[in-house]
C-alpha cells in the first residue's frame, strides 16, 4: 500500500512585509522603506483583521539569490510562519513578471496569499488580476527606460554646454550650490560645476612641467612626486614602499591624467559623441591646448621606441608529456619562466601545473638532435610522404 504524504498544516493567520529599494535608487533607503511601510500599513494592514508577524527589507537589485531577505521569506513561507504577503507593488516583488508569477504560484500552493498596496484589492491568482500584474511589470520596465533616456539627454545637453556630469580629475573638485527663485525654475534645485582644487592643482601642474621637460619616465615623475610628499586626492601614495623594500609606482594612473582632455579644458566623451577640441569646458584648464598635445606627443614618442620585453620561444610547447613515475600516467607539461626580468632573460623551464616538476627547456631540446637522428623512415614510405607534402605545399600557395 502506498504512503500517504503527512498533510500539511496551515500556516499561521497573520501578514509578512516585503520591503525593497533598488541599488539604482540608493539616495535614501531609509525614506523609502519608510514609504512603503507606510503605503503597504494604510491599504493593507489597516483593513486587515490579521496580526503584523515579521518584516523583510532588500536594499539592492539583481536576481532571487542576491536578495537575501527575500530568501528569508520564501523560506519562512514555506515553514508556514504566516498567511500573507504584503509588498507596495508588483515591481517590488520580483525582478520581472515571469519570476514574481513563478514565486505566486508557490506560495498559493503553500497557503499564503500575495497582495499589493497600490491594487488591494487585486488577486493575482485571479486570471484577469493575473494580466495586471503583467502590465504593471511592462510599464514600470517602460518607465525604467524612459528615465534612462531622459538622464542620458540631460547629461549629453550639459556636456554639450561647456558643463561636466561626472566626477571631476583629481585636481579639481565637484561644486553644487541651492537655487532659488527663478534660477530653480530654470536650472532645477541645484547648481553644480567644477573648480580647481588650490592643494591638489599644484601636484598635476608640477607633475605637466616634468612631463614636458622631456627627460622623465612616468615612474621618475612618481618618485619626484613622492618626494615632496605629493598625494593622489585620494590619498594614494604616487610611490608605494613594499615590506620587503622594494617601491612600486602609480604610473598607470598617472598616465590615463596626462591622456585627460580634461586639464586643457574641453570636453571629450565617447558616448555623447564629442570629438576633442570641439567644446570648450566651462573650467579653468590646468594647462593649453598646445602642451595637452605636446605632452601626448611625447608619451607617443615613448611607446614606439619602447624595447619589447624579450620572450622566450619554447620549442616544444604544448608537444612534451611528463610520465608519472607511480601511476604511469601521462600530463602535457607547461611553459615557465621564473626571473623574466633579469638581464638574463631567466630560466625557462617545462614544468608540470600543481606538483614539484620542473625540467630545463635548456636540457631538453638538447636531446632534439638526438632523437631526430634515430628516427628512420620505411623507404617504400617516402613516395607518399612526397605526395603528401606537395600537396600540402599546394594548398597553402594557392592565392
Amino acid at each position: 500500500m502506498a504512503r500517504r504524504k503527512p498533510k500539511r498544516l496551515p500556516p499561521i493567520p497573520g501578514w509578512a512585509v516585503y520591503l525593497r529599494t533598488s541599488t539604482k535608487d540608493l539616495q535614501n533607503p531609509k525614506m523609502s522603506h519608510d514609504r512603503q511601510r507606510f503605503s503597504i500599513q494604510q491599504s493593507l494592514l489597516a483593513r486587515s483583521e490579521l496580526p503584523l508577524i515579521s518584516e523583510y527589507s532588500d536594499i539592492e537589485s539583481g536576481t532571487r539569490a542576491d536578495r537575501r531577505e527575500y530568501q528569508n521569506m520564501l523560506k519562512d513561507a514555506r515553514m508556514g510562519d504566516f498567511s500573507h504577503v504584503a509588498v507596495e507593488n508588483a515591481e517590488r516583488f520580483g525582478r520581472n513578471d515571469a519570476e514574481a508569477l513563478s514565486v505566486i504560484d508557490e506560495l498559493d500552493s503553500l497557503g499564503i496569499a500575495v497582495r499589493f498596496a497600490d491594487y488591494p484589492d487585486l488577486n493575482p491568482m485571479g486570471a484577469d488580476d493575473r494580466i495586471m500584474v503583467s502590465l504593471s511589470f511592462t510599464l514600470a520596465r517602460r518607465e525604467s527606460m524612459k528615465l534612462g533616456e531622459r538622464v542620458r539627454g540631460g547629461i549629453n545637453a550639459k556636456l554639450r554646454n561647456g558643463g561636466w556630469a561626472g566626477k571631476a580629475p583629481d585636481g579639481y573638485v565637484n561644486k553644487e550650490e541651492k537655487t532659488e527663485g527663478s534660477v530653480q525654475t530654470q536650472h532645477g534645485k541645484y547648481t553644480r560645476w567644477v573648480e580647481q582644487d588650490p592643494k591638489q592643482i599644484q601636484v598635476w601642474r608640477y607633475a605637466w612641467e616634468l612631463l614636458l621637460e622631456n627627460s622623465w619616465t612616468l615612474e621618475e615623475i612618481c618618485e619626484k612626486l613622492h618626494a615632496r610628499g605629493y598625494y593622489y586626492h585620494t590619498g594614494r601614495p604616487f610611490v608605494k614602499v613594499n615590506k620587503d623594500g622594494t617601491r612600486s609606482s602609480a604610473r598607470n594612473g598617472l598616465s590615463r591624467n596626462f591622456h585627460n582632455w580634461f586639464y586643457a579644458g574641453w570636453v571629450v566623451s565617447e558616448k555623447a559623441k564629442i570629438s576633442p577640441k570641439t567644446i570648450r569646458g566651462q573650467w579653468k584648464p590646468l594647462i593649453s591646448t598646445e602642451e595637452f598635445e605636446r605632452g601626448l606627443e611625447i608619451l607617443k614618442r615613448r611607446v614606439e621606441h619602447k624595447t619589447p620585453r624579450r620572450r622566450h620561444f619554447y620549442l616544444l610547447s604544448g608537444l612534451v608529456y611528463y610520465v608519472c613515475p607511480t601511476s604511469g600516467k601521462q600530463k602535457r607539461m607547461t611553459c615557465s619562466t621564473p626571473n623574466a626580468s633579469r638581464s638574463s632573460g631567466g630560466n625557462p623551464y617545462y614544468c608540470v601545473e600543481s606538483q614539484n616538476v620542473h625540467l630545463s627547456c635548456h636540457k631538453i631540446d638538447q636531446q632534439i638532435p638526438e632523437q631526430l637522428m634515430m628516427v628512420q623512415v620505411d623507404p617504400e614510405l617516402i613516395p607518399a610522404i612526397q605526395e603528401c607534402y606537395t600537396q600540402d605545399l599546394a594548398d597553402k600557395l594557392v592565392v
